[in-house]
């Protein structure tokens, strides 16, 4: 379990522990908006010499206020797609030679939502990105979302030209009130209305888990690959989410993200 800080992650296994005595859980520290602590952990965990069939990349921040990540990236973008970005691939190995070993075919599960449809796909330039005066926080949310739909399906391409054992997918988890909405309205009072008042609307928090767990467990997802999900259904996603050229144009420009970081900690 990798967690932002080591206490809120203790504090989860616990509360896992309490429903499941007989889980076998382990908690590692990793920020997503830091790559040298998503490079931390993956070096970390790959020195373990355990095996990995299953990437859920679910970690996320929704429409906050503009901020810089420590790498100097637009926050959401950097925490989103290119810390998801940077972990799968610093783990893909390990996936690759997991489904070898045990003949289960490995699955990396990319958790978007219904928002990457407000995305218009031009966030391929880091001065428009980190532009203050240009900065709409569910915009930049809505980025980063089509974002993580285009990389699951590159990474789909990716693996099936290479003839990898490991699919990619994508998915809608539905509208759920936890925390991530707490930059929606900076009145707490007001956010804890509008949760209540929307409650019998939306998602409960298992509800909302549903379609992750469908695809990293069903035996039904058997070699599919490079699509997208809702209410464990497949769903046909945004058009420029379904654009190949599109999802060329991130894999280089998230590279191009990694290589400038690389040079400016050296």
């Amino acid at each position: 379990m990798p967690s932002r800080t080591l206490e809120s992650g203790m504090k989860a296994k616990e509360s896992l522990l309490e429903q499941n005595p007989n889980s076998k859980l382990d908690v590692m520290e990793m920020d997503l908006s830091s790559l040298e602590s998503v490079r931390k952990f993956a070096q970390s965990f790959n020195s373990r010499n355990k095996h990995l069939n299953i990437l859920i990349n679910n970690a996320g921040i929704m429409a906050c206020p503009f901020q810089l990540s420590k790498d100097g990236i637009e926050l959401q973008f950097a925490t989103n797609h290119l810390g998801h970005y940077l972990l799968t691939s610093l783990l893909l190995d390990k996936l690759k030679t997991t489904a070898k070993e045990t003949g289960i075919q490995g699955r990396i599960i990319n958790v978007s939502s219904t928002a990457h449809r407000s995305s218009d796909g031009s966030f391929f330039d880091l001065e428009k990105l980190n532009d203050q005066s240009r900065y709409k926080p569910f915009g930049a949310y809505a980025h980063s979302k089509l974002a993580n739909i285009l990389h699951a399906n590159e990474l789909s391409r990716r693996l099936q030209e290479e003839g990898s054992d490991v699919t990619a997918n994508s998915l809608h988890p539905g509208v759920i009130v936890t925390n991530i909405g707490r930059y929606l309205t900076s009145n707490a009072v007001v956010f804890t209305l509008l949760a209540t008042l929307v409650k019998p609307f939306v998602k409960s928090i298992p509800q909302g888990a549903a379609t992750t767990c469908y695809l990293a467990l069903h035996p039904n997802l058997k070699d599919v690959s490079g699509k997208y999900f809702a209410n464990c259904n497949e769903t046909t996603p945004s058009a420029k989410a379904r654009d190949g050229e599109l999802g060329k144009r991130l894999w280089e420009f998230s590279e191009e993200l990694l290589q400038r970081s690389s040079k400016a900690t050296k």
